[in-house]
Parts: C-alpha cells; structure tokens; sequence
C-alpha cells in the first residue's frame, strides 16, 4: 500500500512539473502572430489529457511491479513474468501503433536502413495511424485553428490530410531518414524492471539520447531534427501557421507526445498483465 501510495505521488510531482514547463512554454510562445492564439490551448489541452492517460498507465501499474519484484525469488513466477513481457504488442490501447519498440537491450543488433524504413512506414500505414490523425483534424476544425481550411466535410478533408501529413512526416524523419544518416537507432528499448519512478524517468530520459547503430548511446538527434524538419515542412500546407512561435508551439508539442508515447511503452505490458489476471480471476 505504502509503495502505491509513494508511486502516485512522485507521478503528481513529475506530472505538475512538466504542466508548469510546457505553460511556461506556451505563453512565451504566444505571439500576436495570426493563428498562434488558437493552436496553443488544443495543444495544451491535448498533452493535459495524453499526460493523465500515461499517469493512469504508470499508477495502475504500480501494484504490478511491487508484485513482480517481491517474486523475483520464485524461478517459477520470475520466468512466468519474463515470458509475458517478451511478447510486445503491435497497438497500445488496440489504436496507437507499437511497432518500434522492443522488450530488452541485451541481444542488441542494430537495423538496416530497409528496416528502418520498414518500422516508419508500418507506424504511418497503420489504421491506428489515420484514427490519430482524424482525431487531432477533427480537434483542429472544432477548434477552427486554420481558418482557411473552412468548416463542413471538405474543411475536415483538410483538416484531417495535414494532420495524417503531420504524423507521417514525423514518423519517417525521426524514425527512417534522420536515424539512417546519422546511424542511430530509433527504438525505444523497454527497461522492464526496477522502481516506478526509475522506469518513469527513463523513459522520459529517451527523448534525449538513444543508441547509435554501433550500441553506444547518444544525444537522440533523430527525435529532435526529425520533428523539426516535419514541422519546417508543414509550413507549406498550413498557411495560417507560418510564425516562429507556431513553429516552436508545434515542436514541443510533439516531443511532449513522444515522451508521453515512451511512458506508455514502458509501462504497457504490466497494465496489460494486470487486466489479464483480473480478468482470470473473475
């Protein structure tokens, strides 16, 4: 109980620290420039929300991993545990694509650039890909962020091609183009074991550095250039979003939802192992 309890409270502490940052961040950000003003709140409010689901995730595994460390003794449930956590889904939730993650670091060997490109192509052809993508376009016509677009089914058409654009592009920067040229590896490696809070960090941890292809680890130069350049790219269909400060809003906003993405990675599997034994047990 006191371990549950301990867990929900650094996530409380870790989770307003990064409201307070990214508030921060967004009014330095707001500049009279056109657009800016409407794109800023839809994208808070969506990383408030991607943040409460990845807390939901962390608390709710909490209990699991207390569990698997006090039965580390037991050969029989230590291996029960290894096995269930090997078999890594393709989808989180059943929607967002899970392809570019893998269970350990310890038999590493490093992707080709067909691989790579395979993993980013298999993320942004996914059905789960285009729901995201209709989900953000349609958060954008409710919000009316691009004025241009218009309203009705052919504004939504628009809405709903940059967003799906949008992803794309930043799948194939920061996971395909941009890892190739600096041979570095866009995986995200589960750490599996240890405490809450340390697996909690580092999965944030990773947005800044990765692996390179060699096995070393890096500063994670794909995460960053990659977005930046699908976001230096997405100036050519966003007409009322071409200011320096949306550019900024757009990037953090996205790194926000990969470092988001990373905690859900990480902590997955013990959710899913959770509802499992609930599920048996009834």
């Amino acid at each position: 109980m006191n371990v549950t309890s301990s867990s929900e409270r650094e996530l409380i502490k870790t989770t307003m620290k990064f409201r307070i940052d990214y508030e921060l961040l967004t009014r330095a950000t707001q500049a009279p420039a056109r657009g800016t003003s409407t794109i800023v709140p839809g994208s808070v409010w969506v990383l408030y929300v991607a943040l409460a689901f990845a807390g939901l995730t962390y608390s709710a595994s909490g209990q699991e991993i207390s569990r698997r460390e006090s039965t580390q003794a037991d050969p029989h449930k230590s291996s029960e545990t290894s096995d269930a956590s090997e078999q890594e889904s393709r989808h989180i939730l059943g929607i967002i694509p899970n392809y570019r993650t893998s269970p350990d670091f310890d038999s590493y060997e490093p992707l080709t650039t067909r691989e790579k490109f395979k993993i980013a192509t298999e993320d942004s052809l996914d059905p789960g890909t285009f729901a995201v993508g209709a989900f953000f376009g349609g958060l954008g016509q409710a919000m009316n962020s691009n004025k241009s677009f218009g309203q009705g089914a052919a504004g939504f058409g628009k809405y709903f091609g940059t967003s799906y654009a949008d992803v794309m592009i930043g799948n194939y920067m920061s996971e395909a183009v941009y890892p190739s040229i600096l041979h570095q590896d866009s995986r995200y490696f589960r750490r599996g074991t240890g405490s809450g809070r340390s697996r909690f960090g580092y999965a944030i941890s990773q947005i800044f550095r990765t692996h390179s292809d060699s096995g070393g680890t890096q500063f994670n130069y794909s995460e960053w250039l990659g977005n930046a350049t699908a976001v230096a790219i997405s100036n050519a269909y966003y007409p009322d979003q071409r200011s320096a400060a949306s550019a900024v809003s757009k990037l953090a906003m996205q790194i926000s939802l990969d470092a988001v993405g990373n905690v859900l990675k990480e902590f997955w599997p013990d959710v899913q192992r959770k509802f499992r034994k609930l599920r048996e047990a009834n």
